[in-house]
């Protein structure tokens, strides 16, 4: 974000606390909603955005995300209708192709999500276990300093403090290190 002269960290924070109700409201996949994020922090780094455009960057990305991940994707005029018409058809389809153009339409990238299922399996988690899991990875999407962090340890990380909060014993197994390729001091 340090091209941004107009969009801060706390900015970010709230456009993807607003996006993750969109997700609920639309019922869609968490894949979705992590891709909508990697997008948005890839076109943060590469382009400055004028903060009466960061709603839009994210009702774009959440577009091109559903597209990729969703086997029903929400139109336009659903994003339209959601952002109270803060938005036309055009600028959003012109807001879609030019974070499209500017990641060189590169959206096959490993999110904490593709990690987080893997993970949850291998700690052998309970309903009550894998909520906490992704209850973690949620909070850990609003972070901005998470941003540069490998998906695969936001995810390790996920599992270990929630295994930490449910007082789960051993905290970190040899399966679980196994299998995200962590030990536990470096989830410390």
């Amino acid at each position: 974000m340090g091209s941004q002269t107009e969009v801060n960290p706390k900015m970010r924070a709230i456009l993807i606390d607003w996006l993750v109700e969109v997700t609920h409201k639309f019922e869609l996949m968490p894949e979705s909603m992590y891709l909508t994020i990697y997008v948005i922090d890839r076109f943060l780094s590469l382009q400055a955005v004028p903060r009466r455009e960061l709603q839009l960057v994210g009702m774009a990305a959440m577009l091109i995300a559903c597209k990729y991940e969703e086997i029903w994707a929400p139109e336009v005029n659903d994003f339209i209708s959601i952002a109270d018409n803060s938005y036309s058809r055009q600028q959003i389809l012109s807001m879609e192709k030019n974070i499209l153009n500017s990641m060189a339409w590169n959206l096959t990238v490993p999110t904490p999500y593709v990690f987080l299922v893997r993970f949850a399996k291998a700690a052998g988690s309970d309903k009550e276990l894998e909520n906490m899991i992704f209850f973690f990875a949620e909070l850990a999407l609003m972070e901005y300093g998470l941003v540069t962090v490998r998906p695969s340890l936001v995810a390790a990380s996920a599992v270990y403090a929630a295994r930490c909060t449910l007082k789960r014993s051993p905290i970190w197994t040899e399966t679980l290190k196994h299998h995200t390729g962590f030990a536990e001091p470096q989830l410390l």
